[in-house]
């Protein structure tokens, strides 16, 4: 089972890495990158909805719309406009490689932090001299692709 997440990760960094050009265009093509990111989340969110009713309804989960803090409705959306905006707006300037490169190293720094703090019930890990080692490559990486 362990594989089929390594896969499921892979897969996903590869559907962030293709969607970067696709919304890109889009911006180009619509005039405005602001747009693109908008019919980005709308078209993810008409998706979502059916994949979550469906869901709910074959498993008969009653889903508990009252529980989260109100702030757990707007954070995680608000961060990922963030990430899909600025992708629009960079990839046609540095490239799709870059942006993932560095968008990939804020993710891993922020990842040690979230580790380390145990944020929102995150498992805890100690920021180790291996994983440091790792950032420091990571961001390496992300500026060759950059620069050279």
């Amino acid at each position: 089972m362990a594989i089929l997440w390594v896969l499921l990760g892979v897969i996903s960094g590869a559907c962030i890495a293709v969607q970067a050009p696709i919304n890109a265009q889009l911006g180009r093509d619509l005039g405005l990158p602001f747009a693109a990111a908008f019919v980005s989340f709308a078209a993810g969110a008409v998706v979502l909805a059916i994949v979550t009713f469906s869901v709910a309804a074959a498993t008969h989960t009653t889903i508990a719309w009252g529980q989260p803090a109100w702030w757990l409705f707007i954070a995680g959306g608000t961060l990922g406009t963030v990430y899909v905006t600025s992708a629009v707006v960079l990839t046609p300037q540095i490239g799709a490689a870059a942006v993932m490169g560095l968008a990939v190293t804020g993710q891993l720094l922020a990842g040690l932090v979230v580790d380390k703090l145990g944020f929102l019930g995150a498992p805890q890990h100690d920021i180790s001299p291996g994983r440091i080692g790792g950032a420091v490559l990571l961001i390496a990486g992300a500026l060759m692709i950059r620069l050279l």
